[in-house]
């Protein structure tokens, strides 16, 4: 039947009232935005512009000016952040945001993030659970700035939303797929405040967040969750949420992601020897002894100090030692330290402990390391980071009973120290001379280049390369010698040693083709470590 020239009329008056009304919210939301902006932007501004005349007036009071320049610096990351936002949303809205394509570990991007969110969740006395499940590959290809961004956005807004004392729970697993890659699935649970079904229909739109009474005082731009949908997407991924009202929210993300071309390498570790675990926690314990498991190794699980010493005592007596400890963050009868003080007594200095624990190490490096602890795994836990650590120790403790009473020459080794700072020289060349070994010195990545040409192939054993130096940097030194044709140029080792000490800083000087990195101040026994693991020494008779 023909449409009468009415009903036509009527058609398109209802799709004007609609684009009306659709643009009419548009803007009402672009308003709301701007509103937002101008309170978020202008709260750590008042922040920074009152602590900053805090502490002129109390320029003389150390411990005063120092409280305000951390407010400062707080205050200005947060208001970054915000900015970050909408300059991310402008670049994706024009199609100027290009995500990259590089290896990265799942480990490390995991771990950086429980950096990030966990301090603000013990701020809140939240409990904050993340569970790492069946991972089959941790070296992936993808962006994981980009990775980060959004996993920290959909956890910060869980912890946001999250009424003090909460609980959050994130999971982390990987399924194989069909063309030879990995679909990884995170998700985070929270028991907070959830939103409507009328919000969830818009929550991945702009300028759009959560408006109540109870979230008044909560910043932001509105722009995060839009944000993480385009990158998301981006990625060839998925993302989906489900939320009641005052019951919590659940987002999960799916992102398929290629294996990193290159093997992982499988720690080298004894096998059938035993390892005791001491960890009150089932779910800690028995995913570290699935670990232990698969590389081949023997747990056994216990879960108090005293049963620890015990079986450690029978066990030294009678010759059996396990060949290691891993010590959790909870027992049933003594604080972890406590133990790991007892058993450095009773088994010596050699023995290998390992603290296993979502404890931030900064804090607790003095204390632990006097109570015997030889080395720390942060939780998260990833099988790399425990049997690779694991597999350290257990090497570096045979190497020094086998080396007991005798000690390395390192004489018929030469390294590169390559420092501009005559006082920072000094140093190094003091620790390294101790050694024995010969040490040649450039005073940038330019004279480092030049002298590593101008020698003859295998010449030099180990290059230490400062970062920030004049005329050319160590990262571009570092670039330009591993671009060499000449085959030691790919396979010498060569070591950041520099004040740059962040999680960044190490992850650029991988970028650049460092081995290793060491920050300043220099830990000797650090130092010493990398020249054992190396250098080839001659061994002499004490």
């Amino acid at each position: 039947m023909q449409q009468t020239y009415t009903e036509q009329l009527e058609q398109e008056n209802a799709a004007l009232k609609a684009a009306l009304n659709e643009a009419q919210e548009a803007n009402q939301a672009k308003s709301r935005f701007l509103s937002n902006m101008s309170h978020d932007i202008r709260t750590p501004m008042n922040a920074i512009v009152g602590m900053a005349a805090i502490g002129l007036s109390h320029i003389d009071e150390k411990a005063r000016v120092q409280d305000c320049l951390e407010k400062i610096q707080t205050a200005s990351s947060h208001l970054m952040s915000l900015v970050n936002n909408v300059l991310d949303m402008s670049r994706i809205d024009s199609g100027r945001m290009v995500l990259s394509q590089e290896v990265f570990s799942l480990a490390d991007l995991v771990h950086d993030v429980a950096v990030i969110v966990r301090p603000q969740a013990v701020q809140k006395n939240q409990t904050l659970h993340i569970v790492i499940g069946d991972i089959t590959a941790e070296n992936l290809v993808g962006d994981p700035l980009r990775l980060r961004q959004i996993i920290v956005n959909i956890m910060g807004n869980a912890v946001k939303y999250t009424q003090a004392g909460g609980e959050i729970q994130v999971n982390f697993l990987q399924q194989p797929r069909s063309d030879g890659s990995v679909r990884l699935t995170f998700s985070c649970r929270d028991n907070g405040v959830g939103m409507s079904e009328e919000f969830l229909e818009k929550i991945f739109l702009p300028f759009e967040r959560v408006r109540s009474t109870a979230n008044q005082q909560i910043e932001g731009t509105g722009l995060g969750m839009s944000i993480v949908k385009k990158l998301v997407d981006g990625m060839g991924g998925a993302i989906s949420v489900e939320s009641r009202e005052n019951e919590g929210s659940c987002f999960t993300v799916e992102l398929p992601l290629p294996i990193a071309s290159q093997e992982e390498e499988a720690p080298d570790l004894p096998t059938s020897h035993t390892v005791l675990v001491a960890e009150r926690q089932e779910r800690q314990a028995r995913q570290i002894a699935a670990y232990l498991s698969r590389a081949g190794l023997a747990p056994i699980c216990l879960t108090s100090g005293l049963d620890a010493v015990t079986r450690l005592t029978e066990a030294q007596y009678e010759g059996q030692m396990p060949c290691a400890l891993l010590l959790g963050q909870e027992l049933a009868d003594m604080p972890p330290l406590g133990l790991a003080s007892h058993v450095r007594q009773l088994a010596g200095p050699d023995f290998p402990i390992l603290l296993v624990s979502e404890s931030d190490w900064a804090q607790i490096e003095y204390q632990a390391t006097r109570a015997g602890v030889s080395a720390f795994v942060p939780c998260p836990l990833f099988p790399s980071r425990l049997l690779g650590t694991l597999s350290s120790l257990i090497h570096r403790a045979a190497d020094h009973q086998a080396h007991s009473g005798q000690e390395a020459d390192y004489s018929s080794n030469r390294v590169l120290l390559v420092e501009d700072n005559e006082l920072n020289q000094e140093i190094a060349i003091e620790l390294l001379g101790m050694t024995g070994v010969q040490i040649e010195v450039a005073g940038d990545g330019a004279q480092a280049l030049e002298k590593f040409q101008q020698s003859p192939e295998g010449w030099f054993d180990l290059i230490f390369m400062d970062v920030q130096m004049p005329v050319m940097d160590g990262y571009e030194a570092t670039r330009r010698i591993r671009q060499l044709s000449r085959p030691d140029a790919q396979s010498i080792w060569i070591v950041a040693m520099t004040a740059n000490a962040f999680l960044e800083d190490v992850r650029l000087a991988k970028q650049a083709g460092m081995s290793e990195h060491i920050s300043k101040p220099v830990d000797v026994d650090r130092l010493y470590e990398i020249l054992r693991a190396q250098l080839r020494p001659k061994v002499v008779k004490g």
